[in-house]
């Protein structure tokens, strides 16, 4: 039973996380379009290869950090400034008016390792992973050794492949509407780390 909770929570948590439009699922969607569902398939199985260890990492970071539990005020105090960053950062990036060079087209034959290095690319991942994991470990929900770590990991990659793949077959009704939201992504982003970033600012201040 434990290795069936570990693979559903890894399952729950990637599909969160695949399913707010992004430039990894904004480009299945425009490469599914071009070259078909099959083809989408291996640049999806190179994001789901990084995600596999992004998961294990942020399984690790967690565990490391509830047992050293002296040390998350600090954290908490360097991840609000991080935040803060990261809030004013999306939202230069939203408001420049600069126009956004356009990505070369993917070969079919590098798909897989176009996906691998995009997937690398994504810098929210590991703490995505690691939030979600501390908030499952500090409910006693989740307890870390290698083995949950390799089923968490297991079901968080069937869950971002999942997600991805529904974004391929779903593309040519999904296109418009996901480079919409997409292209206001950076504000959202902005605005939800800017709001994190005040919210722990206030919790540490009290």
């Amino acid at each position: 039973m434990n290795i069936l909770y570990c693979i559903f929570f890894g399952f729950i948590i990637a599909s969160m996380g695949s399913i707010t439009p992004s430039f990894l699922n904004l480009t299945v969607v425009k490469f599914s379009l071009r070259n078909g569902v099959k083809s989408a398939l291996y640049l999806i199985g190179g994001y789901a290869t990084v995600l596999f260890f992004q998961a294990n990492i942020g399984a690790y970071l967690s565990s490391v950090l509830m047992k050293n539990s002296e040390y998350i005020t600090l954290i908490q105090k360097i991840g609000t400034g991080i935040l803060f960053l990261l809030s004013i950062n999306f939202f230069r990036i939203y408001f420049s008016k600069k126009e956004k060079k356009k990505s070369g087209e993917i070969p079919k034959s590098k798909a897989y390792l176009h996906g691998i290095l995009m997937s690398s690319l994504n810098t929210m991942a590991i703490p995505f992973y690691f939030t979600f994991i501390s908030i499952l470990i500090g409910m006693d929900y989740f307890e870390y050794n290698m083995y949950n770590a390799l089923y968490f990991s297991i079901g968080s990659t069937i869950g971002s492949f999942t997600l991805y793949t529904l974004y391929a077959i779903l593309s040519k009704r999904i296109e418009h509407k996901l480079t919409y939201i997409a292209s206001k992504m950076d504000f959202i982003l902005g605005a939800l780390t800017g709001i994190l970033a005040i919210g722990n600012a206030i919790y540490l201040l009290s």
